[in-house]
């Protein structure tokens, strides 16, 4: 089995690159393994370390997810921030027969700028392709959706909604972010439990899903998403109006307004605890 390594952060989904892997598989038995440098967003707020690690592990679990789809075997591991440093250790690591970088454009790219190419092939005496990517003019091949939500990720009325947006024509992936319920340990593990959960619905329903959790602010928490991912529409999970703090706060009119993205709004009952 030929085993590929294939570095990216924001470019891991663009058409261009899925369409060498698929070149790749269609002529080999092939292994990939997705390495994505934890870098933080060019703009926005400050993001904490671990966010910026968890949102390089759900552009993994993305990937993995759209290539498992087409039978391609896919694993991946989130690397140095430097980019140079992270395909490096997964060389040695995993020790790849071919190397695929995909970047922005020359113009674009931090990674050019600094010869990643160059140096990956010097050092590592691999085949190294270069893959680029200009997502800002050609999207991906994919719509993206991204859902916030609490005590109702696992409603069942959350869960027809985005089943319904699955099957509306293009291919579709989802990205959950679950704000924490306040800034103590126990409820990143609370947040992180129920994230696992949806997670595990969503998949077993057949959708390509990947999720972290997020400021317990659920205003902050979803603008932080959109500054790592790119996202065609949002989906917000609250408890009714009478039960919900979200609502109070005027959540999803604040998110609409400030994201200029198409947001719908799910009304589920849970548990006592207002969403």
């Amino acid at each position: 089995m030929k085993t590929i390594l294939v570095v990216a952060n924001e470019t891991l989904g663009g058409q261009a690159l899925l369409d060498a892997v698929r070149e790749r598989a269609a002529h080999d038995d092939v292994r990939v393994i997705a390495c994505v440098p934890r870098t933080n967003p060019h703009h926005g707020n400050v993001i904490y370390d671990e966010a910026v690690f968890d949102a390089a592990q759900v552009r993994i679990d993305l990937a993995r997810g759209v290539l498992r789809e087409e039978g391609i075997e896919a694993i991946g591991e989130v690397g140095d921030p430097d980019p140079y440093t992270a395909t490096m250790d997964a060389v040695r690591e995993h020790n790849p027969d071919e190397i695929i970088i995909s970047t922005f454009p020359a113009t674009s790219s931090g990674w050019l700028r600094r010869d990643l190419i160059e140096r990956v092939q010097e050092a590592s005496n691999l085949p190294v392709a270069h893959v680029v990517a200009d997502i800002d003019r050609e999207g991906l091949p994919f719509d993206v959706t991204l859902v916030v939500a609490n005590r109702t990720a696992s409603s069942g009325a959350l869960l027809d909604c985005l089943r319904a947006k699955a099957k509306d024509g293009k291919r579709r992936v989802f990205i959950v972010t679950v704000p924490q319920e306040g800034g103590q340990g126990e409820h990143a593990a609370r947040a992180r439990a129920q994230l696992a959960q949806v997670i595990d619905v969503l998949r077993s329903n057949g959708l390509v899903a990947a999720g972290m959790i997020g400021d317990p602010d659920p205003y902050t928490a979803t603008m932080n998403a959109l500054q790592f991912f790119r996202v065609d529409d949002i989906v917000i999970s609250t408890l009714p109006a009478t039960r919900s703090g979200w609502l109070r706060a005027d959540l999803v009119e604040r998110v609409r307004k400030a994201s200029n993205k198409p947001v719908d709004h799910v009304e589920a009952p849970a548990g006592p605890a207002a969403a």
